[in-house]
C-alpha cells in the first residue's frame, strides 16, 4: 500500500509544452515521492484563459506518460473548483479578512511592488475590483520563515515586503496563491517540490494556509534551469519542448542535472529501466541550490 503520509504533487499549467526545466521539477517531484513510497498527483493549473490552451494539457500529460511519470489518481484540473475558490474566498470575506481594491498595475509598479493599504478604508464594492487579503492586521505572524529541504532558511516579512496580497483579480479570476493553497488541503498534499522560482511565493502560501487553519506541506524548491545568458527555461522565453523520440535521454540528462550520477549504461536504456534505477537511487540531499546552465546535450 502507499505511504498516505507522503503526497506529492506536479502542477503545470497548460501554457505550453513541457521543457527542460519543467521536466527536471516533475521528475524530481516524482522521485520524492516513490522513493518515499508516497503518492504522486498531477494537477493542471487551468484558471488563467488569457495565457493558456487547452491542447497543451493533453500534451503535458502525453509528455509525462512518454517519460515514464505516470501519476496516481485521476488528472485535476482547477478550471472544475472555481466555485470551491469563490466559497474560501466569502469565508475569508466574512471574517472582514479581504477587501476590494481599486489600485492598477502602474500605481504598484510606482510602490515597488509592495502594496500600501491604500484601498483598505475605502469600503468599495467588490464588482470589478480586485479582492485582497489584509496582511496588516496580523492574525497571523507577518514574518514567515520557510525551512526549504534544498534552499534552507528563508524569510519574508509580508508587511515589508509583500503588503496586502491579491486573491482574486479585478477581471475576476482567482490568483495562483488562492487556488494553489486550497487545492494543496483539498487533496491532502504533504510535499511539494518545485522551481525556486516559486520560493518567494511561498511565505504568502503559509500566511493563507495559516488564515484558513490548514496544515502546511513541507517544501522543496530546486534551482533554475537557465539558459547561457542566464535565463529562466521557460515557455515565455521559448524554451524548447521536451524531444518525444529520446525520452531516455532527457531523463538521463535530467538526472544527471540534478547531480544523481545516473551511470553511463543507462544511456538508451528503457524509459522504465531509468525509472527504476532513479527511484532506487534518489536522494533529494544531492540536489544543487544555485541556478544551472544546461550542458549542450542537457537540450
Amino acid at each position: 500500500m502507499p505511504n498516505r503520509d507522503y503526497v506529492g504533487r506536479f502542477a503545470p499549467s497548460p501554457s505550453g509544452p513541457l521543457h527542460f526545466g519543467s521536466l527536471v521539477c516533475a521528475l524530481a517531484s516524482f522521485l520524492d515521492a516513490k522513493r518515499n513510497g508516497g503518492v504522486w498527483r498531477v494537477r493542471i493549473e487551468d484558471i488563467d484563459p488569457p495565457r493558456e490552451d487547452p491542447k497543451h494539457s493533453a500534451t503535458i500529460l502525453a509528455q509525462l506518460v512518454n517519460h515514464g511519470l505516470q501519476w496516481d489518481g485521476e488528472v485535476v484540473y482547477q478550471s472544475q473548483f472555481l466555485k470551491d475558490y469563490q466559497r474560501v474566498l466569502d469565508r475569508l470575506q466574512t471574517r472582514q479578512l479581504t477587501y476590494a481594491c481599486q489600485c492598477n498595475r502602474k500605481r504598484i509598479t510606482q510602490l515597488g511592488g509592495v502594496y500600501d493599504g491604500h484601498c483598505d478604508a475605502l469600503d468599495l464594492a467588490d464588482a470589478d475590483r480586485a479582492i485582497r487579503l489584509r496582511v496588516r492586521q496580523a492574525i497571523a505572524p507577518c514574518t514567515i520563515t520557510i525551512d526549504d529541504q534544498v534552499m534552507g532558511h528563508h524569510y519574508q516579512d509580508l508587511l515589508r515586503e509583500v503588503g496586502d496580497f491579491v486573491l482574486r483579480r479585478r477581471d475576476g479570476l482567482y490568483s495562483y496563491q488562492l487556488a494553489s493553497v486550497i487545492d494543496d488541503h483539498r487533496q491532502g498534499i504533504t510535499h511539494i517540490v518545485r522551481g525556486s522560482d516559486l520560493l518567494s511565493s511561498t511565505p504568502r502560501h503559509r500566511y493563507l494556509q495559516q488564515c484558513l487553519g490548514y496544515s502546511a506541506p513541507d517544501y522543496a524548491h530546486l534551482p533554475l534551469a537557465v539558459d547561457l545568458h542566464g535565463n529562466k527555461l521557460s515557455k515565455q522565453n521559448h524554451a524548447a519542448p521536451l524531444n518525444h523520440a529520446a525520452p531516455s535521454k532527457t531523463l538521463w540528462q535530467a538526472l544527471a542535472w540534478l547531480q544523481q550520477d545516473p551511470p553511463k549504461a543507462l544511456l538508451g536504456a528503457p524509459v522504465e529501466a531509468v525509472i527504476a534505477w532513479a527511484t532506487a537511487h534518489w536522494s533529494l540531499g544531492r540536489v544543487p541550490n544555485v541556478p544551472q546552465q544546461p550542458s549542450p546535450t542537457d537540450t
